[in-house]
């Protein structure tokens, strides 16, 4: 937030309303009929919400177009540098997006408290670093087996549709804010993320795992899958 005072205009000042920013008069009628700048407050949205929109609809398009392309083969093939299969990554890709909402609501929790509760809470994660990427390994490959593959196309639309929604009603002040996150459980997780950063994490998910599908490659040339790593597969975060 940026309040200006007279010394710092040198000009009467507009008031406007332009994407990404909007201005709030806190001084009297007859000073704004005057042209004072005292008394006005600009708040700024650093954050591009068009980019975010546009990433979203971008990914239900490619999503979409992966799983109608990809022939049984395809899918049961090994992906590139993790232990999943195609299907099962493309499960993971979706999962990234569901996995988003509840850790909108957890960050939204943390936000009323002292930044020192949710480093707290970061630490005590990646002291389970292991075990939770075992379970995140695990769960793709049940998850890729329960869940249809037809319904996966139109579950990333409810739920990427459901985040602009959401995303369209947040305050600008409540993207500001955010909490510490366990930065050894993913290679986008940084120490501190703000509410704005969690709305372009999934699509960072789903972009590098999509660099990891092997759908159009033949079987003779599908690269081999490696089991170093934690719980046995590298980058499958």
């Amino acid at each position: 937030m940026v309040r200006l005072r007279a010394t710092d205009a040198p000009e009467p000042v507009v008031i406007c309303a332009q994407p990404g920013l909007s201005s709030h008069w806190l001084g009297s009628p007859k000073a704004l009929r005057d042209g004072a700048a005292d008394g006005l407050v600009i708040i700024v949205d650093t954050m591009d919400r068009e980019a975010i929109y546009e990433e979203l609809r971008q990914a239900r398009v490619t999503f979409r177009r992966l799983v109608e392309e990809a022939s049984p083969g395809d899918l049961a093939r090994g992906s590139s540098g993790t232990e999943w299969t195609n299907q099962q990554l493309l499960f993971h890709m979706l999962f990234g997006y569901l996995l988003t909402r509840p850790l909108i609501v957890l960050a939204g929790m943390f936000a009323r408290l002292p930044s020192s509760a949710s480093r707290v809470f970061a630490g005590l994660l990646d002291e389970v670093t292991g075990p939770f990427h075992r379970v995140n390994y695990l769960g793709s490959c049940a998850g890729a087996r329960v869940f249809p593959l037809r319904r996966m196309p139109r579950k990333l639309d409810r739920v990427t549709m459901a985040l602009e929604r959401r995303l369209r009603a947040e305050t600008s002040a409540r993207l500001r804010s955010g909490m510490h996150y366990p930065v050894r459980w993913d290679p986008f997780f940084k120490d501190f993320m703000t509410l704005a950063d969690l709305y372009h994490y999934p699509t960072q998910h789903f972009g590098f795992h999509q660099r990891q599908l092997t759908l159009d490659q033949p079987a003779a040339e599908t690269p081999p899958r490696h089991s170093s790593g934690p719980g046995g597969q590298p980058a499958t975060r």
